[in-house]
């Protein structure tokens, strides 16, 4: 790929992901607020998170299956219209069953942050578009942008209240206009990906090809991934958005206003990862800003005053998102560029199962446990995460830092 070429890619991928990073942005500080609104209980909360994040289980596998036989262009706007559709089923009913089933078509990242199948696909032609050197710092404004777009769809979460104040709608009927916003971004994604120039086939390998030197790498760090990801379910976006509201009493117009602080330091922090990545290496950086952002967790639960709560959560948002362009540079270094797509599938996968198996219990949880507890699980479960990448992977080195040695 020629240089002129790379950075048409990365235009159209860098803009496609703010506009989706909108739609999920908005999609997971409401979803748990406009389930509760319209009837439905912790535990049941719980199992519409875990239903979308098994969709999106679900979709990783089924790109693992056919992203070597189709073109990445026809791949990601399928990936698109999907959870456009599922959205639309989701926001026609108010019966529990029948909302799991949209949530689970619809894939919800209800995270806060994009773990399905389309950054799969992404991560993938990502690294053919630079440098070695020059590869952590695309995959950095790569999650800039994501989390501007986080952020600002998180500010649209105080949409309700607006349209609500405007056209004298119920808070559940003014929900579900906002959340319409949704399927609209997913429409003008797909439509930005049926730009890109359609490849052929055959270019990736599957999981069953993947070198014997790879293949070990993969199934670690897949493995690791799980249960971070398992962590970081009790903690996902929506979670904290009902663990705010239910223990502060807080309204989702401010929530909204926190999560997007948040995002914003986020998104500051990818950078700060990719400056930081090239003095001290991809591991540490990894390591060394996820183990403090794990320990606040705790201090969270602890904190009786919501400012102070919301405070020390923005601290851990400057901090917890720095591990994910070092990740995501790190795993695409260490295969050889054709089995790019499977390792990123199959660590991908890994995270949708961790996610997916966490709030359905986190919900279990906070109904008969307190709201604290799944935080405190995800802050134990994190740091184990933190000690076993340092012994496992701390003399695996990306090609750029063994240049550098």
């Amino acid at each position: 790929m020629s240089p002129r070429e790379g950075e048409r890619q990365r235009r159209i991928l860098y803009a496609a992901a703010f506009l989706r990073a909108l739609a999920i942005g908005l999609m997971a500080v409401l979803i748990a607020l406009y389930a509760a609104r319209i009837g439905m209980t912790a535990a049941q909360i719980g199992v519409i998170l875990s239903s979308a994040l098994w969709g999106a289980a679900l979709a990783t596998v089924i790109t693992l299956w056919i992203g070597p036989r189709i073109s990445e262009r026809a791949l990601l706007v399928g990936l698109c219209i999907v959870p456009a559709v599922g959205c639309a089923l989701f926001l026609a009913s108010d019966r529990f069953a029948l909302l799991a089933a949209a949530a689970f078509v619809a894939m919800f990242n209800v995270n806060g942050r994009d773990r399905g199948a389309i950054p799969i696909v992404e991560q993938a032609i990502f690294p053919a578009t630079a440098s070695d050197a020059g590869r952590t710092k695309v995959f950095a404004w790569y999650n800039v942008l994501l989390d501007a777009g986080y952020a600002t769809g998180g500010l649209l979460a105080a949409l309700p209240a607006l349209l609500a104040a405007t056209f004298a709608l119920g808070t559940a009927a003014s929900m579900r206009a906002a959340l319409c916003l949704f399927c609209v971004l997913y429409v003008a994604t797909a439509i930005l990906y049926s730009r890109m120039p359609a490849r052929s086939a055959g270019a990736a390998v599957g999981l069953k090809q993947l070198s014997p030197a790879s293949r070990p790498i993969v199934a670690k760090i897949g493995a690791l991934f799980l249960l971070d990801a398992f962590g970081g379910g009790f903690v996902g976006s929506a979670l904290l958005a009902y663990f705010f509201a239910e223990r502060f009493d807080v309204p989702a117009a401010q929530l909204a206003v926190l999560f997007t602080v948040g995002r914003v330091l986020s998104a500051f922090s990818h950078l700060a990862a990719a400056w930081l990545a090239r003095r001290i290496g991809l591991v540490n950086t990894m390591i060394y800003t996820h183990v403090p952002s794990s320990l606040l967790l705790f201090t969270i639960v602890a904190s009786g005053d919501f400012t102070i709560a919301a405070f020390l959560f923005l601290v851990r948002e400057g901090l917890n998102e720095m591990d994910v362009p070092t990740r995501q540079s790190y795993v695409m270094a260490v295969v050889k560029p054709e089995e790019r797509l499977a390792a990123a599938g199959a660590t991908s996968l890994a995270r949708c199962v961790g996610w997916a198996a966490a709030p359905m219990l986190a919900g279990v949880l906070m109904q008969w446990g307190g709201l604290g507890v799944p935080l405190v699980v995800a802050g134990v479960t994190k740091l184990a995460y933190d000690v076993f990448l340092w012994r496992e992977f701390r003399r695996v080195k990306p090609p750029e830092e063994l240049a550098s040695a």
